[in-house]
C-alpha cells in the first residue's frame, strides 16, 4: 500500500471516530440531571406562612427564616459545583441548591426569573431577580430539614461571581 493510501485510510477511520463522537454527543450522551424533578424538602420547622402562600390576592415571596435582598435585576451564581431543581410546589417561585462540597445543607433561593435548572459548575449563573430570597437549611438527624441563619459570606459567594 503506498504512503498516499495509507494516509488516506487513516484520514478516514480519524473522521469516522470524530463523526461517532460528535454524533454520541448529540443523541445519547445527555445528562441525566439536564431537566432534574423537583426536590421536595421537608422542613422540621411549621410556619404558617410560606412562598408561595397567596395572602389577600399576593404572592408571599419569602418567610421566617429567609433573607431578601433587592438585588435590583442582577445575576446570582453558583457558589460551588451542585445541582439545581425546583422546588416541590414552588416550582415557579424557587429553587433548592444542592451540593457534594456540603452535603449536609440545602439552599432554597425564591425570586429568581428564568432560573436554570440541572448540575452547574460554580459561578455559573442561576438566574436573575429584583428581590431573591435566600434560605439555608440543615439536615437533621431524623431526615428532615431545619433553617439555619445563613452566612453573610455564604450569601456574598451567591452574588459574587468566583
Amino acid at each position: 500500500m503506498s504512503d498516499r493510501s495509507q494516509k488516506k485510510n487513516q484520514l478516514k477511520r480519524r473522521l469516522g471516530l470524530l463523526t461517532l463522537v460528535l454524533l454520541g454527543g448529540l443523541w445519547g450522551c445527555s445528562s441525566p440531571s439536564a431537566n432534574p424533578g423537583p426536590r421536595n424538602v421537608t422542613l422540621s420547622q411549621k410556619w404558617a406562612l410560606q412562598p408561595g402562600d397567596r395572602l389577600a390576592g399576593y404572592q408571599v415571596q419569602s418567610g421566617l427564616g429567609d433573607i431578601t435582598l433587592d438585588i435590583k435585576g442582577k445575576r446570582v451564581f453558583m457558589p460551588f459545583d451542585g445541582q439545581v431543581q425546583p422546588a416541590e410546589g414552588k416550582a415557579d417561585l424557587c429553587v433548592i441548591l444542592s451540593s457534594p462540597d456540603v452535603p449536609a445543607y440545602l439552599f432554597r433561593l425564591c425570586g429568581l426569573r428564568q432560573p436554570k435548572l440541572g448540575d452547574l459548575a460554580q459561578g455559573d449563573p442561576i438566574g436573575h431577580g429584583d428581590s431573591v430570597s435566600f434560605a439555608t437549611m440543615r439536615r437533621q438527624a431524623d431526615g428532615t430539614w431545619a433553617m439555619v441563619e445563613p452566612a453573610k459570606e455564604m450569601i456574598e459567594q451567591f452574588l459574587d461571581q468566583p
